[in-house]
Order: C-alpha cells, then sequence, then structure tokens
C-alpha cells in the first residue's frame, strides 16, 4: 500500500474564505472523495466553524480514519438536516495517476493560456496539488482559480 503524505493545509487561492469556511477547502474536498460522500455547500454552510475544521484536520488516510470520518460526516450532517448525504458511486482520480496528465488538467491549462504542464512536473506535485488541479479543472466556477493554484505550485 502506498504511503501518502496528506497533512492539513489550505492553499493560497483558497485564502478568500478560509478565515471563515464559508466554501470547502480542497482538504476537505479530498478527505469526502476519500471515503465517497457528496458533501452539499448547503449542509457545509449549516456545520460550525469548529465543525469545519475538525473536518479539514481529521485524519482520513488508513482505512480505518476514512471509515471513522465517513461516519463522522454522516452524523454532522443528519444533526443539522435529518438526511444523509449523497454517496459518490465512483471516485475518478486521476489525480493519482503520475504517468500522464489529466485530460481536464490540460484542458484547463489551454483554456487560461497557462504553461502545458510536462508530466515530470505532474509526478513532482504532490497528491493534494495534484487533486487541485484536477478538481479546479473539471469545476466550472472555480476555473478562475486553476492559473493562481499552477502559480502558486510553481508550474508557472
Amino acid at each position: 500500500m502506498t504511503i501518502l503524505d496528506i497533512r492539513t493545509q489550505y492553499f493560497q487561492f483558497e485564502n478568500d474564505f478560509v478565515n471563515n469556511l464559508r466554501c470547502i477547502p480542497m482538504i476537505v474536498r479530498y478527505k469526502l472523495d476519500s471515503c465517497r460522500i457528496k458533501l452539499q455547500l448547503a449542509d457545509w454552510a449549516k456545520l460550525s466553524f469548529e465543525e469545519k475544521e475538525q473536518l479539514a484536520d481529521l485524519p482520513c488516510q488508513f482505512p480505518d480514519e476514512i471509515e471513522a470520518y465517513g461516519r463522522y460526516v454522516n452524523a454532522l450532517v443528519w444533526k443539522y438536516t435529518g438526511q444523509y448525504p449523497s454517496v459518490l458511486k465512483q471516485i475518478a482520480d486521476s489525480w493519482n495517476e503520475t504517468q500522464e496528465i489529466p485530460a481536464e488538467v490540460k484542458e484547463k491549462a489551454s483554456e487560461f493560456a497557462c504553461p502545458q504542464l510536462t508530466t515530470e512536473q505532474w509526478r513532482n506535485l504532490e497528491t493534494l496539488q495534484r487533486f487541485a488541479l484536477v478538481k479546479l479543472g473539471r469545476s466550472g466556477h472555480e476555473g478562475s482559480n486553476f492559473p493562481i493554484a499552477c502559480s502558486e505550485f510553481g508550474l508557472m
């Protein structure tokens, strides 16, 4: 089993919301994907600041941690909504593929006239950085953060 170094961190491109955690930061999104939970922003908004911080800080790497994290998220959402969050049937985890740059990252780089990444640059990024680029490449409303993230990760 590969051991990934996923530590709690917030990226500079998230600075406009990390002081109040009004949006779901990448570290939490990564952990939610790890336990296959789709947390709606409306449900996230109902959580206390302390609960949001806990979701960023709690371990979610090994199978028992992933299971515990998922139970905790489910309990929190149930507490505020009386419903459980959706379960993701499958995760397209192209950020874990280090031999080839995912198509959505290449396309978003072209869209924003960012330099095309080399496979070596992609491979040398931390897992959470690759995750962020894939998510920013897929997402319409956050796409403007893609070039900012590329710059932050030393790719421009």
